[in-house]
């Protein structure tokens, strides 16, 4: 979670006002035309690929938990303008009604059991490709964040707002090197990558976080279904060591006794 209480001072980082982002994505201006036509074939056939998929994985929410199967949320795209970007849900329906916007952190209690599987595979992430084909987000950017979390973290690091100077991405440099946000510094450093990103875009660079993304994708899920294959047996198996421990424990007192 991302408090008040964690913005204490203003972080600078290097060369990272919105004027200067502006100005070094423009260098790229041709480039980022080339990328927005691309994009939106590639989701085009990847939406008609993933369809019967998606269909499938949203009924199997409907059935395991109340609620909508889909989730959508406002977060803040190209230039600051909103947009609403839309995923498979994967926590309790209206679970942040008493907390309000909060980070999800590991082990969070608001994640459903179908839902820990496809936030571990990241196919909660497919219907964003509808965001594509809108025009809201790229391939290839910064993570898009909500603007009530933006907020806070642009008193600590007013060039935060820099990243907005393209279209937010599905996946990016700073979400490939870097692990999810929890705290301010991890956000200062996602934000010199993704600065980094703006600097330096290209076709190059595009293929190799694409690619990049695809191994981790390949390895995440297989990890994840390796896991959901086997729980029911270790859960199985820790409750029995849980009992075994018990009775030891019992033992020992009546023989002290």
């Amino acid at each position: 979670m991302f408090s008040d209480t964690c913005v204490v001072e203003r972080v600078p980082v290097e060369r990272s006002s919105m004027r200067l982002a502006v100005s070094e994505s423009s260098r790229h201006s041709y480039y980022i035309r080339l990328k927005l036509c691309l994009d939106w074939m590639i989701a085009l056939v990847l939406f008609i690929a993933s369809a019967p998929l998606v269909a499938i994985l949203a009924l199997l929410v409907k059935m395991t938990s109340r609620g909508p199967a889909f989730y959508t949320q406002t977060r803040l795209g190209l230039g600051g303008r909103t947009f609403r970007i839309i995923k498979i849900r994967t926590m309790h329906h209206n679970c942040e009604a008493s907390t309000g916007a909060v980070w999800s952190l590991p082990g969070d209690s608001r994640v459903t059991g179908l839902g820990r599987l496809l936030r571990d595979t990241h196919l909660d992430e497919l219907p964003q490709l509808l965001n594509i084909l809108a025009g809201h987000m790229a391939f290839v950017g910064p993570r898009p964040e909500r603007p009530e979390i933006s907020k806070k973290i642009e008193r600590a690091l007013p060039d935060f707002r820099a990243r907005l100077a393209i279209r937010p991405g599905v996946t990016g440099l700073a979400q490939m090197r870097l692990p999810a946000d929890t705290d301010l510094q991890g956000v200062r450093k996602k934000l010199a990558h993704d600065l980094y990103y703006i600097r330096e875009a290209n076709l190059w660079l595009d293929i190799q976080i694409v690619f990049s993304t695809g191994f981790y994708f390949v390895g995440a899920a297989s990890q994840a279904l390796c896991k959901a294959m086997v729980k029911s047996h270790g859960l199985e198996v820790e409750r029995n060591l849980q009992d075994d421990e018990s009775c030891g424990s019992e033992s020992y007192e009546v023989g002290a006794a």
